[in-house]
């Protein structure tokens, strides 16, 4: 045998095929240190910790400022009531962040669609329209609203920011216009039976909220339409390269957001039994905060349903340890705006050490 043939033969094939005898040593190849995952990567499961240890802290501190009524069953309902409209639009939120976007119209179009409804209700009902045509007339209304901004960001070239401002400002113009800036009084009882009907003794916009994250979870995680997501959102350009229709896909991703308004209406709608173009006030920026604190990266390309969840849970909590404590709106703006702050460093953070690592 010549020097070279060992070499040879076990460059193509393993000791055993050329009759040499096995070895021990470890022939595994070395893992690439330069991808490797950092351990507490951004919207993984430590982010998604931190937000619960924050959320323990915060019942807590609720606890001690408000003694034991925080915690009992009547406020904790009361807080997942106000937590599953804003949840619901955080949802949809969620997807278009993730896909590189961003959405300032969805509680204009909130409003929108709670007038038009309330609209259909005191109008047409009294001839004996079924109250579902109300849900699809605000279903319709928010997905034909986020279409129209898919539409202009993905085929008119328009940046997500101007998109939607416009539609912000055309949306709640139109609502005055329709309700004649005036409170609509929704009285149709199968609709209020229904969606203020209590299952198991938690409402049926909590167990809304709930079935909306579990699908948007799926939705996100578990499908190919989650997976274009998260690719157009990190890299447009190798997503059409891949194959991807990626202007179809962002007009259908802001759609889903404007979906996720209509039905954040119709719970909005049941809460307060009234439509109004003031409904959805500045709800866009806390549906921005929720993501982002949850660990939805600003830029695109990784996106998490769970921490959107915990953060909706945050701020709600917080909210509520500040209305129980009787401490005025601008100390709870100050507060937030201090938690967003805080959540955008860690981002930056978080992705500084990926590419380091």
């Amino acid at each position: 045998m010549s020097e070279n043939q060992p070499a040879t033969a076990a460059a193509g094939s393993s000791p055993e095929e050329n009759g040499l005898p096995p070895t021990n040593r470890d022939v595994s190849p070395v893992p690439d240190r330069g991808r490797r995952t950092p351990r507490f990567q951004l919207g993984g499961l430590g982010h998604s910790l931190g937000l619960i240890i924050a959320l323990v802290l915060l019942i807590i501190i609720g606890v001690i400022t408000s003694g034991e009524r925080f915690v009992g069953l009547s406020n904790i309902m009361v807080i997942l009531e106000q937590t599953a409209v804003i949840g619901v639009i955080s949802i949809g939120v969620t997807f278009v962040i993730t896909a590189g976007g961003i959405d300032l119209s969805v509680g204009s179009v909130m409003g929108l669609a709670t007038v038009w409804a309330s609209t259909l209700a005191t109008q047409t009902m009294a001839q004996d329209t079924h109250w579902v045509i109300m849900v699809f007339t605000a279903l319709a209304v928010g997905a034909g609203a986020g279409l129209i901004n898919g539409a202009i960001v993905a085929y008119g070239r328009v940046v997500p920011f101007i998109a939607t401002l416009a539609m912000l400002v055309a949306a709640r113009g139109l609502a005055e216009i329709i309700s004649n800036r005036r409170t609509q009084i929704v009285n149709v009882e199968g609709y209020l039976d229904f969606f203020r009907a209590d299952v198991l003794g938690v409402p049926v916009i909590v167990w809304m909220f709930v079935l909306v994250a579990v699908a948007g979870w799926v939705l996100l995680a578990r499908t190919t339409f989650g997976r274009r997501t998260i690719a157009v959102g990190g890299n447009p350009e190798a997503a059409r390269l891949a194959g991807i229709k990626v202007q179809r896909h962002t007009m259908w991703v802001f759609t889903l957001a404007g979906l996720t308004a209509g039905l954040g209406a119709l719970m909005m709608l049941a809460r307060t039994t009234a439509g109004s173009s003031t409904h959805g006030y500045l709800y866009e920026l806390d549906a921005i905060a929720a993501v982002v604190v949850g660990g939805t990266l600003l830029i695109g390309g990784r996106g998490t349903i769970v921490g959107t969840v915990l953060g909706v849970l945050v701020f709600a909590v917080l909210t509520n340890i500040f209305i129980q404590n009787n401490l005025s709106i601008s100390a709870q703006a100050l507060a937030k705006g201090a938690i967003i702050v805080l959540a955008v460093l860690l981002q930056q953070r978080f992705a500084a050490r990926a590419r380091s690592s």
